[in-house]
């Protein structure tokens, strides 16, 4: 008798738990503000006079262009982040498929030594879809074609920890054209080295 109470309550402490979980927030729904044409003050940097990147623009409100930090060269660096050279690092997936065609088997077991012999070296592998399809199926369709590009490189080697897979679906086209041509480009997997 315990035992079947005991069941019943964790049953209805599950139940509630998932419903309180649920949310009625639609994200198709959710407003998208462009914040690429707002002018900010620069209040932070003013009277920075020795600040290579921010020189000259000392209350500048006006001019958004002119407050862009500049990037800084450390010698060696940008040669740690090119990683492979002569290989790309772009997989290209067929529509609705997460699977690695043949052409690209070489490209992920070129990458695949290049990690495995520089274990010290991370990867972010990111999926990316066409835009046809709704929010939440093109982000599981980028995720889907990240991990298995991860998984095969798994497979051939490479560690877990060195390997991290997202998914940005239609967020981040390659091309924003809306012909089958821009759609292929569009359907991939980037490999970025960190």
């Amino acid at each position: 008798m315990k035992r079947i109470f005991l069941s019943i309550a964790s049953t209805m402490a599950l139940s509630l738990a998932v419903i309180s979980c649920g949310s009625n927030v639609k994200l198709d729904d959710v407003p998208v503000e462009n914040r690429t044409a707002t002018a900010v003050g620069n209040q932070g940097n003013q009277g920075n006079q020795g600040n290579q990147g921010n020189q000259g623009n000392q209350g500048n409100t006006g001019d958004v262009s002119a407050r862009v930090v500049a990037p800084i060269e450390i010698a060696g660096l940008n040669s740690l982040a090119t990683g492979l050279a002569g290989v790309t690092k772009v997989i290209y997936f067929d529509y609705d498929s997460f699977a690695i065609k043949p052409e690209f088997q070489g490209v992920v077991e070129a990458h695949a030594r290049y990690f495995a012999a520089n274990s010290s070296r991370k990867l972010a592998v990111e999926g990316h879809t066409d835009e046809r399809g709704g929010r939440e199926y093109n982000l599981a369709l980028g995720q889907k074609r990240a991990e298995a590009v991860r998984r095969a490189l798994g497979l051939l080697g490479v560690t877990d920890a060195q390997v991290e897979a997202v998914s940005f679906g239609k967020e981040k086209p390659a091309d924003t054209g809306s012909d089958e041509a821009a759609f292929a480009k569009n359907r991939r997997a980037e490999m970025n080295y960190r």
